[in-house]
């Protein structure tokens, strides 16, 4: 069943979206700088996009933080 949830952005905006999905795609780029925005996600045939996640979820790459790769 869905549940309100707060989604931040990369540029530290949140939104509170009732729904069952793990992350959402804000594709409205309304704030004057979404256009530079280092977050943003220009995929090749489509609309510009921002990655929303649950405000309480890590970074998809934050497992990587503690990896040690030998050389």
């Amino acid at each position: 069943m869905p549940t309100p949830v707060i989604f931040r952005a990369g540029c530290r905006r949140e939104w509170t979206v009732t729904t069952a999905e793990p992350d959402l795609a804000y594709t409205e780029q309304a704030f004057p700088e979404c256009p530079t925005c280092p977050h943003r996600v220009e995929p090749e045939g489509a609309a510009p996009f921002c990655t929303l996640r649950p405000v309480s979820t890590a970074h998809p790459f934050a497992g990587l933080a503690g990896l040690d790769v030998p050389e």
